[in-house]
């Protein structure tokens, strides 16, 4: 990874030396031994664990031994609601959902509107607060659990977040700011305040059941500088520090860079109709040669092709399938088109089904939103 590559909750690249992320960012590889302790608790190992989607943690064995102890712990991930959901955000709540249905886990799904409208200047903040709500039906699709997930929107349950951020936010200096996300002093003070608002979710769960709750966070590497100063304050502020699993970025259909909002021709969003979702995949950059002849004679390179990674990271459980696809890439014994053809038809097949539950779930929102099952934690004296 050059040493130039930006790792932020704003722009970050997916095709990267993760290994060296795992040292720069201070956190633990994921290895056989955890694998083990996941298969030892919930009985299966996800197919995102066993290659290695997820490949980097704090704490997750501490908070799997937790949990088999019979200590509350709860899950926590969220969304930045600029635009509408595409496959790169649905992948670490596909693993988040595993979990929920595995060990019987209450999930607090952020959804940061505020956040939206301080960073994305073109946006009003109904246009964020619109979109946050249009995100809630990709995640109500999947199938999370209504009476276990609880959706916390910002700008109208603030009155959950701003007691713990309160505190939260004494505990950060500008200086901190600034060494972790690259603020300046032309950042607008809502950006300075709000890591305080996503850091007090970590420490939510603690107060709404008035018992030290650890969280597990799954979610993007890009997304780990909120919870490293999460950690640094947790003791101080008499919580349990939160613990992440981390993914690696699904590629965008491009050269380079993760699948962003920013490209929304490399994206594939849940509400693209199918032929305009296929009409990406086949126009997509891949790992393979200039021309089919070399191809045959030098094969492709799955590693470095989006096609690929989609499959891989995303759309087929099945090991075997997935061996079999990447061998014949390498081999030249598949071509691109090929390859294109059989991810675009799984993608439609995905769309599909997702669609139809994206429309029920317009009737299920109530039950999922926060406000409708909790009162706000009172605030310490």
């Amino acid at each position: 990874m050059a040493s130039n590559v930006s790792i932020t909750p704003w722009e970050a690249e997916a095709f990267v030396d993760y290994d060296k992320l795992i040292k720069v960012f201070g956190t633990k590889p994921l290895t056989d031994e955890d694998l083990k302790l996941v298969e030892s608790i919930v009985g299966e190992v996800h197919f995102m664990l066993r290659r290695k989607v997820f490949y980097s943690h704090r704490d997750f064995d501490e908070f799997l031994r937790r949990y088999a102890r019979g200590e509350r712990v709860a899950l926590y991930t969220g969304r930045g609601p600029s635009s509408h959901t595409h496959l790169g955000h649905i992948l670490p709540w596909i693993f988040t959902k595993w979990l929920q249905d595995k060990l019987g886990l209450e999930l607090f799904f952020q959804l940061t509107d505020d956040e939206k409208f301080w960073h994305e200047h073109r946006y009003k903040l109904e246009e964020t607060n619109s979109m946050a709500y249009e995100n809630a039906l990709d995640i109500i699709a999947l199938g999370f659990d209504p009476k276990k997930t609880h959706l916390i929107i910002d700008s109208e349950d603030i009155r959950y977040l701003y007691p713990i951020a309160i505190r939260v936010a004494r505990k950060i200096t500008v200086s901190t700011n600034k060494a972790v996300f690259g603020f300046t002093d032309s950042t607008n003070i809502g950006m300075m305040f709000y890591p305080s608002l996503q850091i007090a979710v970590c420490f939510l769960p603690s107060e709404l059941y008035g018992e030290p709750t650890m969280v597990l966070i799954p979610a993007g590497i890009d997304q780990d500088p909120y919870w490293r100063i999460a950690r640094d304050i947790a003791p101080s502020l008499g919580y349990p520090k939160p613990a992440q699993i981390h993914n690696k970025l699904l590629p965008g259909l491009g050269v380079g860079g993760k699948m962003s909002s920013s490209k929304p021709e490399t994206a594939i969003y849940t509400v693209d109709d199918i032929e305009t979702a296929k009409r990406k995949i086949m126009k997509a950059y891949t790992g393979g040669q200039p021309t089919a002849e070399l191809q045959r004679k030098l094969g492709g390179n799955p590693d470095s092709c989006p096609v690929f990674k989609m499959m891989e990271m995303l759309l087929v459980e099945d090991d075997a399938f997935v061996r079999k696809h990447y061998e014949r890439c390498r081999s030249g014994q598949i071509l691109c088109g090929e390859c294109k053809t059989i991810v675009a038809e799984l993608v439609a097949k995905f769309l599909e089904e997702h669609k139809r539950r994206r429309e029920q779930a317009r009737d299920l929102l109530p039950r999922f939103l926060l406000r409708n099952k909790f009162d706000p934690p009172p605030i310490k004296r």
